[in-house]
């Protein structure tokens, strides 16, 4: 079972009070729960929100989960989102009821965060050689023999650390060999010959159990299709020749797993010619961004741009924004900013105008640049815009827009919020 039913988490998140904490939100909902809130289905533009004020689509956020599970499951791989973009179990929950295996996460803190409400699979993708967050892992298997735990090694000194840390665990951690992307990429073990010394210091680890490879082709430099899916093969040939080397010894399956939110077409393609090994094979995709997508750097990058046959992605995020300033016809002011909005990528998009009840096409705006609390617009002549308007903004990166916002409306195309997502950053 992939998430625990006996997790009371979710109860709790309903039963939290509203206040203060929570940007955007009524102030005339302060002590009423979450649940009670949501149970009123107030609209976003006339139940009180207060602007800058972010919220979800509710019918694009299901369109995207439906649609890497359709993916994932005609493509043969098993899905492990990567829960680092949200930080929200609310979300987890429903990419597991979507099909997913389990969630990818980056750091201890996450892992415990998932585990507090419930995820019994957990991939995490990077090395980890902190000795108390390795001694609180091995409780956790220790204690309850469902929950499922897979994370990189990627050099002998980590093995070694990991193992130091794990004397007298119970249960041994389950590793891969994190495999670079190439000369200057990120984490990961460079060459095959390194692999393999890493492989060694597992097998001759107590604590460790080697289960398989893994890596990530956005790092692979000057990445284009041809150089991501040579690197691909490289990761499958590493695993088929650990097989043949007999180094997953023991285990129940062998786990090969890469794929970002901008190559997976290729992962799913070169998953595809794994050839058959002594074990069978957890073809394991870890995307995660999809979930909100997003109108700028993932828009343009989502690999459903190379295969539109196979559907697209929806951005579901919309930073609501007011007019406060509008000091000359080029120029106005909006009350969001860097607090506010992802700008790492990208400045947000300026899409919609909307005043008194009526939506139209932000024709003539642009985001110039932000502030801490403000975005500074340019506005061409033909952009009808006052103070007062709300402006909804696009956003781009997922991952650098969930972080700024505690509690996310979910808002159905009506308006109507109808649920709201906490993360926990």
């Amino acid at each position: 079972m992939v998430l625990d039913p006996g997790s009371d988490a979710y109860t709790l998140l309903a039963e939290e009070r509203v206040d203060h904490r929570f940007k955007g939100l009524p102030p005339d909902a302060d002590g009423l729960t979450v649940g009670e809130l949501a149970a009123q289905r107030r609209n976003l533009f006339t139940g009180g929100f207060t602007t800058p004020v972010l919220a979800l689509s509710a019918e694009r956020l299901e369109h995207n989960l439906k649609l890497m599970e359709t993916y994932t499951a005609r493509h043969g791989l098993v899905f492990a989102p990567h829960g680092k973009t949200s930080m929200a179990p609310q979300l987890f929950r429903r990419q597991i009821e979507h099909g997913a295996w389990g969630i990818t996460l980056a750091v201890p803190h996450q892992v415990r965060v998932a585990r507090a409400f419930g995820v019994r699979r957990v991939f995490l993708a990077n090395e980890l050689v902190d000795p108390a967050a390795l001694r609180w892992i091995s409780g956790e298997l220790d204690a309850d023999p469902g929950f499922r735990f897979v994370c990189y090694v990627d050099s002998v000194r980590g093995v070694e650390l990991m193992d130091a840390a794990l004397a007298g665990s119970a249960r041994p951690v389950d590793v891969v060999v994190e495999l670079a992307g190439g000369e200057g990429a990120r984490t990961g073990v460079r060459t095959e010959a390194e692999c393999a010394a890493v492989a060694d210091a597992v097998a001759g680890a107590r604590g460790l159990r080697l289960v398989g490879v893994a890596g990530y082709e956005g790092e692979v430099p000057d990445a284009d299709p041809e150089r991501v899916r040579a690197w691909l093969r490289r990761l499958v040939a590493l695993a088929a020749d650990f097989d043949k080397a007999g180094r997953f010894a023991g285990v129940e399956e062998i786990v090969v797993s890469a794929g970002g939110s901008a190559w997976f077409d290729a992962v799913a393609d070169v998953f595809a010619e794994i050839p058959e090994l002594s074990l069978p094979v957890l073809k394991m995709l870890r995307s995660g961004a999809y979930v909100s997508h997003d109108d700028g750097h993932y828009r343009e990058l989502t690999p459903f741009n190379r295969v539109p046959e196979e559907g697209a992605l929806e951005p579901a995020f919309r930073l609501w924004t007011q007019v406060v300033s509008r000091p000359s016809a080029a120029q106005a002011f909006a009350n969001a900013g860097k607090r506010d909005a992802a700008y790492d990528l990208d400045l947000p998009f300026a899409q919609v105008v909307r005043r008194d009840g009526a939506e139209r096409p932000a024709d003539g705006i642009s985001v110039a640049s932000l502030s801490d609390q403000h975005a500074w617009l340019r506005t061409a002549s033909e952009a009808d815009l006052e103070v007062g308007d709300w402006l909804g903004l696009g956003l781009s990166h997922p991952c650098t827009s969930f972080d700024k916002w505690v509690l996310i409306p979910v808002a159905e195309a009506d308006g109507t919020v109808v649920d709201y997502i906490r993360t926990f950053f």
